[in-house]
């Protein structure tokens, strides 16, 4: 039996909602033992929905394989059960508001003090100081302020991205930390306090729009098309089929032209024969394309495209993703049964994965 390379490490997480526990899921996935401290009253997040076997979709997605352990941290039995735990942790995860773990009676000064090899990760909206430290922050919040929903959309109007994405991008982000911080421990024996702010890691993914926005070239909301390449964007076939292509380099489309547009001298028409070109004459470029599309059934685009060795997706829905022949599932045992959803990404060959159960809510503990 393969050993999981976070086997043997204990994570303590006092976590709520996406973006914590998005990384603490994962931290479990690779073998580590995470005791999840969750409220009285449960992490907020059981109470988002109920589509999963009368559960949550979000809780039951990112708390497999944890162990919950209610606590009540206000009181003096609460913060002796943290420090309890702590004693054998070797990860605190938190996203608590800033300074509330301070006022808990647990800065950073003594996390430090107390337990040297304890790497700790705090999650926030904005950091721990800074002008909008205090401020409250969720993800939709996080993707008006970072400016994300200025170029999600069509023309008129912006719009919030279908999924949680900033609090992914921060799980996913304080997630990589921390094994940064683990792999330099293994070498120095030396903790790490770790801050992951939601609104930085927007504003790194947000590098290209901002630069261009910088240089005179503000990004425009183009819909399903891609500010600056072209053509990559979606058409419509005879039969109402919709399919969305990418055209990365001139070569492609010197390729496409001649073999799916039927034209080859537009491969080389100096209208077209650069990406740049084609950008500035998109809606030329969009209406030859479109209309080789026009021509042909959605099969029949499908053949050409694979011809012309272009790059092409169908446009699906979630009825689209639950049928897709590449799906990969897990299955996943919680209190209402099992429950089976896409799998992880990473594969390790020939280590195949168990992932664990998806924990209830325990009574309260002694908190006296």
């Amino acid at each position: 039996m393969t050993t999981l390379p976070l086997a043997g490490l204990t994570v303590v997480a006092v976590e709520q909602a996406v973006a914590a526990p998005f990384a603490t899921s994962r931290l479990a996935d690779a073998g580590a033992r995470v005791i999840k401290i969750e409220r009285p009253e449960g992490d907020f997040a059981r109470g988002y929905d109920d589509v999963a076997k009368g559960q949550a979709s979000y809780f039951v997605w990112l708390n497999r394989g944890k162990e919950s352990v209610t606590v009540d941290l206000a009181s003096p039995g609460g913060k002796a059960r943290l420090a309890e735990l702590l004693e054998g942790a070797d990860v605190l995860v938190q996203n608590l508001k800033p300074g509330a773990l301070a006022r808990l009676g647990f800065g950073f000064e003594r996390l430090e003090q107390d337990y040297p090899r304890l790497i700790t990760c705090s999650i926030s909206g904005y950091g721990e100081g800074g002008p909008m430290a205090e401020r409250k922050a969720y993800d939709l919040l996080i993707q008006a302020e970072s400016g994300l929903c200025s170029v999600t959309g069509g023309p008129e109007s912006a719009a919030r991205v279908g999924i949680s994405i900033v609090d992914i991008a921060t799980g996913a982000t304080a997630y990589s930390a921390i094994l940064e911080a683990l792999i330099r421990r293994g070498v120095t024996g030396k903790g790490a306090n770790i801050t992951v702010s939601m609104f930085d890691v927007m504003a790194d993914w947000l590098t290209v729009p901002l630069l261009n926005h910088e240089g005179g070239k503000s990004p425009r909301r183009l819909g399903l098309a891609h500010p600056s390449i072209s053509p990559y964007s979606v058409y419509t076939c005879a039969d109402g089929k919709q399919v969305l292509i990418s055209v990365q380099s001139d070569r492609e489309w010197r390729k496409l032209a001649r073999i799916f547009l039927n034209d080859e001298a537009l491969g080389t028409d100096p209208r077209f024969a650069t990406n740049v070109a084609r950008v500035r004459n998109r809606p030329e470029t969009d209406a030859l394309v479109a209309a080789a599309f026009a021509r042909r059934t959605g099969d029949q685009a499908v053949e050409g495209l694979i011809a012309a060795d272009v790059a092409f997706a169908s446009v699906n829905d979630m009825e689209g993703l639950t049928h897709h022949p590449h799906l990969r599932r897990i299955t996943v045992d919680t209190p209402n049964g099992p429950v089976s959803y896409p799998a992880p990404a990473p594969v390790f060959v020939g280590e195949p994965r168990a992932y664990g159960a998806v924990p209830g809510l325990n009574p309260t503990e002694e908190t006296a």
